[in-house]
């Protein structure tokens, strides 16, 4: 807005013309007009001259970090992100908790460019290895990679008879899994539970579903029998003797449609979580089973978007 224009609603303002009125002179909306007088203090002591000032002050550059001007946001921050929080989580976290402080509201967009934008000093550069993906640079979201060929599973039950509970979320023990493969034929399997997204990570020593079942039923079995729901999988033939885990631990497995892993949507999820802990071309062999452990404990206290910022193992508490 030019300064002539600021000008023409201060004369307007004084004749008593509505924003309106004051918008069909300038040729522009009635929004643009109540916010122009409104953030430089409404109707009875809008100033043109003033409100220029304000105007050239705030486009001035650089701008200061927001992060740089507040000390104690910034520091817990920091302090999450070196526990390996996402931004989004941190700021639903702050919201949750902080929500009446203005002093520690911020959005996890701005966290993003505290990071990335290097003219800012407020975050360390360095810290983006501790985001998920650990890039140097932000990606296209527009990146994409397609799916793959899967083989046929004989007498494999579609998602479409899975229980209703299980569907929509409304119980406990309702898991999807797949394989989180590394370098040097290395595998592992990760369990998520449905409704509270927590995790189980099972060290295997190959991918033949002669190793995978009975290492899934062995995990089952550590487990309260409460949870020995449904279990859904896509069509890898490591999978191939469903039959032989149903009858060992009384679970039923489903399997989604061939080059469809939206149906799995929260396992892909949760593994792309754990790629920042076992990153792609990693030998998951050299880890142990306890080391799979305390990393699915991470991600278990780790707060989610989805479960309202409390985390998985909160869940899992509430809902007993």
């Amino acid at each position: 807005m030019t300064a002539g224009e600021r000008e023409e609603i201060s004369r307007g303002l004084c004749a008593g013309e509505s924003y309106r009125t004051i918008a069909g002179l300038l040729g522009r909306s009635v929004s643009t007009i109540s916010r122009e007088v409104n953030k430089n203090g409404g109707r009875e002591v809008y100033r043109a001259t003033a409100a220029q000032e304000r105007a050239l002050d705030r486009a001035r550059r650089p701008k200061q970090c927001l992060l740089a001007g507040k000390p104690a946001l910034r520091q817990t921050v920091l302090t999450l992100l070196k526990e390996e929080w996402s931004p989004e989580q941190i700021v639903g976290h702050l919201r949750l908790h902080h929500g009446d402080d203005p002093q520690m509201q911020i959005t996890h967009e701005t966290i993003y460019r505290s990071i990335y934008t290097t003219r800012w000093k407020a975050i360390p550069r360095e810290l983006c290895k501790r985001l998920r993906t650990g890039r140097p640079i932000r990606k296209n979201k527009r990146h994409t990679v397609k799916g793959q060929w899967r083989s046929q599973i004989t007498d494999a039950r579609p998602i479409e008879e899975r229980p209703q509970t299980a569907e929509d979320r409304s119980e406990s023990g309702h898991f999807e899994g797949d394989l989180v493969i590394g370098s040097n034929n290395s595998q592992v399997a990760t369990l998520v539970d449905r409704k509270s997204r927590f995790l189980t990570v099972v060290k295997l020593a190959s991918r033949h579903t002669t190793v995978v079942v009975p290492a899934l039923a062995e995990t089952y079995t550590r487990m309260d029998p409460r949870l020995h729901g449904a279990l859904t999988w896509d069509r890898g033939m490591e999978l191939a003797a469903h039959k032989r885990l149903t009858a060992e631990t009384g679970v039923h497995v489903f399997f989604a449609a061939p080059r469809s892993p939206w149906q799995r949507g929260t396992n892909e999820n949760t593994n792309k979580l754990l790629r920042q802990y076992l990153p792609k071309g990693t030998n998951l062999s050299t880890f142990s089973q306890d080391d799979l452990d305390a990393t699915a404990t991470k991600l278990n206290n780790r707060p989610r978007k989805c479960l309202g910022f409390r985390t998985p193992a909160e869940s899992v508490a509430l809902t007993g």
